[in-house]
């Protein structure tokens, strides 16, 4: 390893960063620069900042990692995250997010939801559920850059989770979404042109295209545990109902390429641009942002059990075991680069983790400071009082968002990162996304409806992940501790069914019904929302 070269390259990254972070304080004049940028962000700035901040080391490390124990399947999930999170996302959702958002001045998801349904307890609400939850997804992104780091540098685990989190923070703090939104799209650029030379370079060890029939014919070796759940090869489906294809299909699939649609810090981004026409203007540079990070991703973590077979005699998942015997599969795409590619790459590669990590935890740490700043203090509790404490209310929440999601990340076991973002997308599917269409596309929704369908999705969701999913369940143990198993369903399939599949239909009907059964909101409101 040459330290030097490291350094310069780690030394020029950091004061670009540092300088692009000092360049969003000088520009952050008002609240509404620090909440929203000041709603005149480029559309190229904006599709960079979205791309990056959806796809973090959870998709790089965590689910690149999954693809190479469950194979190719997880492209699905690609063409969800392209046709939902990007064209969905811009053309449907994006227009009506930023036409209300500036007609009801909203700073804030949660404020978006709370001042179209004239309710401070939704949007109470929607700040609690992403200041105590969104931690979780936070700590699987850190997670994933630390243990990149762990295994190129040989760096202690702890320290490296430590600090290139408190440097994401501190140009959060100081230079607001001005700030990330720079940042992050300098990130975003690494994070394609790393991935593109990954994707070049894998092939060209593997022979090409012929490696995808190689793959094929390593299904013979998949392990008799993951043949008993359904696998079937690194290149087809799993078994259609078997374990392995409801965990792919519902929790991986479905929870995040659905769950993508109601994510906060993502919806936020559609308020920052100055007209609908700017989010037409950033679909194609954003679809092939998604297609390039996770989808080489995907295709690499696969194909490096070709590469391990070839080199070492052994599957991906065979070189990553840890002292108690089980895989941690968040270590297999840093242990290929380690072992694959030459060692300016892995300073490269260093650099675009770095940077899919500090751009995502940048939207996160934003999207939790302020929804305790300005939705759960000011607007829910202060009932809209302390209007020039704003700012410091809502760096106060970036740090206690910081300190929450840290201590998250030490404690959390290996192998977790795709599993807290899958629960994440899922919560944010089941307890968000009905209110969010709710209030973009029907004027029937009223306050008690969306209330109750917010609260019956969390609970449902809750209790799915406390009592019935068995890979949190039992984790969490508290279905052992009072049923005496570690899932209520023990025995049924029901335990590889993720709790999007229930908790957001639930959330759906209850949202509907309660709605229709309730008084319609004044006309005055609506047109206040939608305009004459």
């Amino acid at each position: 390893m040459n330290f030097y070269v490291l350094s310069i390259v780690v030394a020029a990254y950091v004061l670009v960063v540092a300088y692009l972070g000092w360049l969003g304080y000088r520009r952050t004049r008002s609240a509404a620069d620090y909440l929203v940028g000041g709603r005149q962000v480029h559309p190229m700035l904006m599709a960079l900042a979205y791309g990056s901040t959806f796809i973090s080391t959870a998709a790089i490390v965590g689910f690149g990692g999954v693809a190479a124990m469950y194979g190719l399947s997880l492209l699905w999930l690609v063409m969800l995250n392209i046709f939902f999170g990007i064209f969905v996302a811009f053309v449907v959702f994006g227009r009506a997010t930023r036409r209300m958002g500036a007609r009801l001045d909203a700073h804030t998801f949660p404020e978006l939801l709370g001042r179209r349904f004239r309710s401070r307890f939704i949007q109470g609400f929607s700040g609690a559920v992403i200041a105590l939850l969104m931690p979780l997804y936070a700590a699987g992104v850190m997670i994933g850059g630390a243990r990149f780091l762990e295994v190129q540098l040989h760096l202690d685990f702890n320290l490296a989770l430590f600090v290139f989190s408190a440097v994401v923070v501190s140009y959060v703090f100081f230079g607001g979404l001005k700030g990330v939104i720079y940042t992050d799209a300098f990130q975003g650029g690494i994070m394609f042109a790393a991935m593109v030379i990954l994707l070049f370079a894998t092939y060209s060890h593997l022979r090409g295209f012929a490696s995808h029939r190689a793959l094929t014919e390593l299904a013979p070796l998949v392990p008799a545990k993951l043949a008993e759940m359904g696998h079937r090869g690194w290149t087809a489906m799993p078994e259609f109902g078997s374990p392995l294809w409801f965990t792919v299909v519902t929790t991986i699939i479905m929870g995040v390429g659905i769950g993508v649609l109601a994510q906060p810090q993502l919806a936020l981004r559609f308020m920052t641009v100055r007209s609908s026409r700017e989010l037409y203007r950033a679909l194609i540079p954003g679809s092939l942002f998604i297609l390039c990070i996770p989808g080489v991703a995907y295709m690499v973590g696969a194909l490096s059990n070709l590469y391990f077979m070839k080199h070492e005699g052994k599957l991906a998942i065979a070189m990553v075991m840890d002292p108690s015997g089980k895989p941690n599969v968040d270590k297999i795409i840093p242990t290929y680069i380690q072992h694959a590619m030459p060692e300016w790459f892995g300073y490269l590669f260093m650099l675009a983790l770095l940077a899919a990590a500090m751009s995502t935890l940048s939207g996160q740490f934003h999207a939790i400071g302020t929804s305790i700043g300005r939705d759960l203090y000011q607007q829910a509790l202060a009932r809209g009082r302390h209007q020039e404490r704003t700012l410091p209310i809502a760096k106060l929440g970036v740090f206690f968002g910081f300190v929450l999601t840290i201590t998250l990340a030490y404690r959390l076991q290996p192998g977790i990162i795709a599993v807290a973002t899958a629960l994440f997308f899922g919560m944010c599917a089941a307890v968000f996304l009905p209110a969010y269409v709710a209030a973009l596309f029907w004027k029937r929704a009223t306050r008690a409806g969306v209330t109750v369908g917010m609260v019956a999705g969390l609970v449902v969701w809750a209790l799915w992940v406390l009592f019935v999913h068995e890979r949190e369940s039992a984790a969490l143990g508290i279905s052992q501790m009072l049923f005496g198993k570690p899932s209520i369903a023990a025995g049924t399939k029901w335990t590889v069914v993720d709790s999007l599949i229930v908790a957001l239909p639930v959330s759906v009907l209850v949202t509907w019904l309660v709605s229709l059964v309730t008084p319609p909101m004044k006309a005055e409101e609506l047109d206040a929302s939608f305009g004459r």
